[in-house]
């Protein structure tokens, strides 16, 4: 469960699908296309989008109401209720939402905002009669059971301490309150522990009877579905659910912006300066033109991306955050530790007003269109983030479709935009924020974990399922399967992958070159590959780094250059795309001059590094996995980073850039013939010279336990990792036992183990992963979680209780069933974006695994039984050789 994220923005995007001859005619008056729309009797609002993407749907609901709606002195109200949702209904217990939710393997989360409330269910096809019945029965009501809330109060508490552990979070709170005073816009919807501690069972049933009723509901739904018989079983499950008397919203008042500065610390290796800006809301004349100034703003051949190209930035950028009646704007500049932050704050402003009194070139006003237009078209590659643009456009910003802004958009000019720069970035008015990066304390080593800690939890009882989810749950389905790769060699040695996908007018690349630079880089030259990665944005031999984005813009497309590479391109444009790719990536200019400043800029933020909390629990965690002299310890030293030479640059890239250790996936609206022709005329010439460098990390002993803490000034939690290595590698039967039972382990949210004896009976966490990372050589066990100091020992003990629990005894038989639902139900919602499925199938390519092994998986998945479950935990974790690391206040 989320509350709203720092700077987060939500893609706009447009839709897919066939015009439907079957449907009754009052949804037949509201079809266009591949969408249906409908308004029930009681004033629920529907969309229903078909994306044929995968045999997946998305539901999403949204519920008009979040912490603008608040009580005064309760800002996190509306966040509390998003919990509460999940521990069950009138009509559906806690136990029977969480077994039902894990049983049909889906992904289930929620978000509270300032204006909306909303939740996610993104199931296999085949069972979205069930995510729709939970969505229906949850409308309904929530139980207003007490004990229930001082159960989840806890949990929801460590979300707060969580995000009041990161002072950028921190910093954007005092922007908003400042930003908007005497407004319900001057707070997010995290809430406040003290304010928890007054909220009651009852208060959060009656927030629920006043908001949560259809007529203020929009639901979404997006995937693989007969729009007719969706729209049907929609009537069916919420037709009767009747509509409610909504209270009157909040107005808001905005006042002129006092202008101030505010200095704060941070545990970033770098420093920050920031100016906020206010902006025009979603309702406002003015969006459209704000958006696009924005996105100008924002390019990499605008003027604030100079300052990182002339060395007077490590990083610059500004980004947007939108509300209904005003937005928030941020330019933000990032410079090395030791630098002075005031002067820094004040160059930005200077560039600022200098943008504001020449106004935006009309050339990047007309590429910030055609990238807003490329962008709707992209967002159709990914079911789950369709549904959440259908849903961002309709209940946020209160449009009709996502389309209207980008035909918003269409209608902007450079006047337009000109106006307001000159009316927006007002600095007269505007919040400037200094954020200086902290020195940590060094790692500290210890003894133990703080002292012997029991738990003994209680057996989780056997769940009676409702009558309408006890087939889906039970049953032990093989994964739908779509993808047909093409897989081919060329000549030079390149692994090509093509996936013909015709959901949108699209075609993305995504490559991949294996290395180590652990193994390649030589020694005393460490953060060589790191330097080398920031060349490959400074151009071409042809085209310099102006040149280049250029050209990218002209076709609307996205591309980036370096070991892992890629670029999204609209179908008439693929061909210039992959030229454009091909020549930063085979042919990068590697610059003289740029070199000069990309080496001083990260000599001058390393040290800023080497002391940053976060940098010392990553080497920390290294140190107590892995043996002396290992090849994971390398990394840049002030030492290091002077004796780099352009010359040593670029005989690095000539030896480890290589064509026969690269692979290339194209997903999209295009034929592998036509694919291969492309990527065959641009890359087929590429050759290797010398020897191949090694590529495998050589096998590690066993690690042993040990405890070491990273002190940070800037946490009010401890983030914690428990790790160990282990021996056995990918390749190993034993990995598909191991997976299956971490399913059981952390799986299903309060139907998994961890999250049930963390979260939901002691309440000393917010968040608890558990995961294995097993390679071709190399073999991790990695739980993380984050608490009050007090509370590391007890989450600890709960931790290696419920490891031993694994090795001990089978898991029961409904543990077993969730499991295998969740793992190849998992397979399936793999296929829901166009990332995903790249990332899938180039992480098979790197190890060397056949295209079509998630079907082997499941196959496996099935024929496993408990006893191998318990067998391989038995063999494989040494609980007792846990190393822990700890971020954050002494654990106590």
């Amino acid at each position: 469960m989320r509350s709203r994220e720092f700077l987060c923005s939500r893609a706009r995007t447009c839709l897919v699908g066939l015009i439907l001859l079957t449907l009754p005619l009052a949804a037949l008056a509201a079809t266009s296309g591949d969408v249906v729309r409908a308004t029930l009797d009681n004033g629920m609002r529907v969309v229903l989008v078909r994306n044929t993407l995968a045999p997946v749907v998305t539901t999403e609901i949204t519920y008009l109401v979040g912490s603008d709606e608040a009580p005064a002195g309760i800002p996190g109200m509306a966040h509390a209720l998003e919990h509460m949702m999940f521990r069950g209904s009138p009509g559906l217990s806690q136990a029977q939402l969480a077994a039902v939710s894990a049983g049909i393997g889906g992904d289930f989360d929620a978000a509270t905002q300032q204006t909306v409330t909303q939740y996610f269910f993104t199931v296999p096809a085949r069972d979205l009669d069930v995510a729709l019945r939970i969505e229906a029965i949850r409308m309904r009501g929530v139980l207003d059971d007490e004990a229930s809330w001082q159960q989840e109060r806890p949990a929801i508490e460590q979300e707060v301490a969580q995000d009041l552990s990161n002072p950028q979070y921190l910093m954007h709170t005092e922007l908003l309150a400042a930003a908007f005073e005497g407004t319900p816009y001057a707070h997010d919807a995290l809430g406040t522990s003290e304010s928890f501690e007054r909220v009651t069972a009852g208060m959060l049933r009656r927030f629920h009877e006043s908001w949560y009723a259809p007529n203020n509901a929009i639901l979404v739904v997006v995937g693989d579905l007969d729009p007719a018989a969706t729209l049907a079983r929609i009537r069916e499950f919420f037709g009767a659910i009747p509509r409610s008397s909504l209270p009157q919203r909040r107005a808001i008042d905005l006042q002129p912006v006092a202008a101030q500065t505010m200095q704060r610390s941070t545990d970033l290796p770098y420093g920050v300066a920031v100016v906020a800006l206010r902006m025009p809301g979603y309702r406002s004349p003015d969006f459209a033109a704000a958006q696009v100034l924005a996105d100008a703003l924002a390019s990499e051949r605008g003027t604030l991306y100079r300052l990182v190209l002339e060395g007077k930035a490590l990083a610059a950028g500004f980004s947007l955050d939108f509300l209904p009646d005003a937005g928030l704007g941020y330019a933000t500049v990032a410079y090395a530790r030791g630098a002075d932050g005031a002067a820094m704050l004040a160059r930005l402003r200077q560039t600022l007003a200098g943008i504001a009194a020449r106004g935006i070139p009309p050339d990047l006003v007309a590429a910030a269109k055609r990238a807003e237009h490329a962008q709707a078209e992209f967002a159709k590659n990914s079911i789950p983030g369709l549904a959440g643009a259908w849903s961002h456009a309709l209940a946020v910003e209160g449009r009709n479709a996502p389309e209207d802004d980008v035909q918003a958009i269409e209608r902007v000019t450079s006047a337009q935009v000109d106006r307001a720069a000159r009316r927006y970035l007002d600095l007269d008015h505007a919040l400037g924020v200094v954020l200086t990066p902290q020195v940590s304390g060094r790692p500290v080593a210890a003894h133990g974990f703080g002292g012997k800690e029991s738990f003994a939890p209680a057996r989780a009882s056997e769940v009676v399922l409702p009558d309408w989810a006890r087939e889906a749950v039970e049953r032990i389905v093989m994964p739908q399967w779509k993808l047909r790769p093409a897989d081919m060699r060329l000549a030079n040695g390149i692994r090509l992958i093509v996936q013909p996908e015709s959901i949108s007018d699209t075609v993305s690349v995504y490559g991949h070159i294996r290395g180590s630079a652990a193994l390649a880089v030589p020694p005393g030259e460490e953060g060589l590959d790191d330097v080398l990665a920031q060349l490959f944005s400074y151009g071409t031999s042809a085209l310099d780094q102006a040149q280049l984005q250029k050209a990218l813009d002209d076709i609307g497309a996205t591309e980036s250059a370096g070991r892992s590479f890629s670029l999204q391109v609209l179908v008439p444009y693929f061909e210039r795309g992959v030229e454009l790719l091909a020549h930063n990536e085979l042919d990068p200019a590697l610059p003289e001059k740029a070199f000069g400043i990309v080496r001083a800029q990260a000599a001058a933020a390393l040290p800023g590094v080497l002391q940053s909390p976060g940098f010392l629990a990553g080497e920390a965690l290294k140190r107590a996995l892995f043996p002396r002299h290992d090849p994971e310890l390398r990394h840049a030293t002030p030492e290091s980073m002077k004796r780099l030479t352009l010359t040593g640059i670029r005989r690095y890239y000539r030896r480890t850039f290589r064509p026969e250790l690269t692979t290339i996936v194209v997903i999209g609206k295009v034929s592998p013939e036509r694919a291969r022709a492309v990527i065959e005329k641009y890359f087929g010439a590429w050759r290797a010279s010398g020897p191949t460098p090694p590529l495998q990390l050589p096998a590690v002993p066993p690690s042993r336990s040990s405890v070491t803490a990273v002190p940070d000034e800037s946490r009010v939690q401890d983030n914690v990792m428990l790790a160990e290595t282990l021996a056995l590698n990918r390749y190993d039967p034993d990995y598909y036992a191991l997976e299956l039972g971490n399913h059981v382990l952390g799986g299903g949210f309060y139907a998994s183990r961890l999250y049930r004896d963390l979260r939901k009976d002691a309440g000393l966490v917010y968040y608890v992963g558990s995961r294995f990372d097993i390679g071709r050589t190399r073999a991790a066990y990695i739980a993380s979680y984050a608490c009050d100091p007090a509370n590391v020992s007890k989450a600890r003990a709960i931790v290696e209780h419920d490891l031993r629990a694994m090795q001990a005894e089978p898991v029961s038989a409904r543990e077993l069933r969730q499991a295998k639902s969740l793992a190849l139900n998992a397979i399936s919602l793999s296929q829901a974006s166009v990332d995903a499925v790249a990332g899938g199938l180039l992480e098979l390519a790197r190890l060397d695994l056949p295209l079509d092994e998630p079907l082997r998986a499941a196959r496996r998945y099935a024929d496993l039984g408990a006893g191998q479950i318990r067998a391989a935990y038995a063999k494989w974790l040494r609980v007792g050789d846990l190393a822990q690391v700890t971020q954050g206040p002494p654990p106590r």
